[in-house]
């Protein structure tokens, strides 16, 4: 499963692809990851600071409430969202459906 629930908080699992010409949500990576393309390069954090930008402006949260948990140098990364929104929810849904 990508994502894991706790109380207040969504951790999602994440292969980002870094140097896509825009930042968008591809699907499923396998069973376990949410595969995501990032507008930026793997250099000096850029890619990482991308992927929080977009993942906060798509799931309508503030950049605050959303911590990279680890994967810093990797394609794989663990994000927590401290603060649930009703878009996250939908999306899930949405990547669980198959949509």
């Amino acid at each position: 499963m990508f994502y894991n629930e706790d109380n207040d908080s969504i951790t999602l699992k994440i292969k980002a692809q870094p140097n896509a010409s825009k930042s968008e949500f591809v699907g499923l990576y396998g069973k376990d990851a949410l595969k995501v393309r990032v507008a930026a390069p793997a250099v000096e954090g850029a890619a990482n600071k991308e992927l929080i930008k977009f993942i906060a402006k798509s799931f309508k949260v503030p950049k605050s409430s959303v911590e990279l948990v680890s994967g810093q140098s990797s394609k794989i990364k663990l994000i927590k969202l401290k603060k649930k929104s009703e878009k996250l929810e939908e999306f899930i849904k949405e990547i669980e459906s198959g949509r």
